[in-house]
């Protein structure tokens, strides 16, 4: 059992404590010997729980927040009961028919996909979950399309080489028929194809100088790459940020308004959420989070990956009674969820 001294959490403290992290997670009251006597099929008499209890109290698993027989979980005990799980694989999602079936619906657009994850999260956990777009190079440009939709308008669509979609109709000159339009397609996207989209917005104006009555085009696409590279990286999705009034730690007001305040701060909340190294999961406890506004939270985060190679970070945050044995696998199998969609199926499927 990582992070115990083997010699001090012999198998019956361990069971102990767990039953009372499982009790505390499930009602937020101080666990006493004769609740987890009652409760929990032990075959221990209250006496020798209580005796372990304080054992265990001693060695910094358990604090007693009231003057009565009622323990609660440290962020220490915490800690231990999370490496269990991790080291014993027991994580097993009852959710995963539903995160599918909330990402059947066709997204093209990347921060729909952002917006959809933290909301889907925070339905299925019950915590403020949060979403970080793909992390890396700019995306760069694979194709450029220009398809006739009137005489004065034509649909633009550019498709990068993470994924990302963007289309919207602009106006061009009654001139430039379908034939032209189609040739002109193929002049952008031989032209910037694996440039940025910035790169593109300076490269545009020398591509389209060869083209009759181009001034309106030229003016309409760099409006439209202007807008495509502010966007090209999804903003912070944050869903459910007030389900944390739900549990009693935060019903003092002040700690509310602190952790609310915290959640419309989204470059400082990204860098808390951002995951670290190659780990498949990563937990922060408590006082784990170096965040004053979290001393009584925890933060759970998983990663996904795109077509590229960009690596995007989902995270949940809730009480540190949270249901970590659930919200692990609830992240797990997002996580591979969001992986397949934004990989090579998810892409293709994309530029259709």
């Amino acid at each position: 059992m990582k992070g115990a001294d083997p010699l001090a959490m012999d198998e019956r403290k361990f069971r102990i404590l767990q039953a009372i992290i499982d009790d505390y997670i499930l009602t937020a009251v101080p666990v006493g010997s004769r609740t987890i006597s009652k409760k929990y099929d032990m075959g221990l008499s209250s006496a020798t729980i209580r005796n372990e209890m304080s054992d265990l109290e001693e060695l910094g698993y358990l604090d007693q927040p009231h003057v009565s027989a009622g323990r609660i979980p440290s962020a220490k005990a915490y800690r231990l009961y999370v490496d269990q799980l991790l080291r014993s694989g027991r994580l097993h999602s009852d959710s995963e028919a539903a995160i599918r079936a909330h990402f059947l619906g066709r997204m093209r657009q990347m921060e729909d996909v952002i917006d959809h994850a933290a909301q889907v999260l925070s339905t299925l956990t019950h915590y403020t979950a949060v979403v970080l777009p793909p992390s890396g190079p700019q995306p760069r440009i694979r194709t450029i399309q220009l398809v006739p939709v009137s005489s004065s308008s034509a649909l633009v669509i550019i498709v990068t080489d993470s994924g990302i979609v963007r289309d919207t109709v602009i106006r061009v000159s009654e001139q430039l028929d379908g034939d032209t339009l189609y040739a002109i397609s193929k002049t952008l996207t031989s032209s910037l194809s694996g440039y940025t989209l910035q790169e593109a917005m300076q490269l545009l104006p020398g591509i389209t100088a060869g083209i009759r009555e181009n001034e309106r085009l030229l003016e309409s696409l760099n409006a439209f790459l202007h807008d495509s590279a502010d966007a090209a990286h999804p903003r912070v999705a944050i869903g459910g940020r007030s389900n944390i009034l739900n549990y009693p730690e935060y019903s003092d007001m002040e700690k509310a308004r602190s952790f609310l305040s915290l959640m419309e701060t989204r470059d400082k909340l990204a860098s808390i959420i951002a995951q670290q190294g190659e780990m498949a999961f990563t937990v922060r406890i408590g006082p784990e989070t170096g965040v004053p506004e979290m001393a009584d939270c925890s933060i759970v985060t998983a990663t996904y990956s795109t077509r590229s190679g960009q690596q995007g970070t989902i995270g949940v945050i809730g009480p540190t009674r949270m249901q970590y044995s659930r919200v692990l696998s609830i992240l797990g199998t997002m996580g591979h969820q969001l992986t397949e969609l934004f990989g090579e199926n998810g892409s293709q499927e994309s530029e259709r």
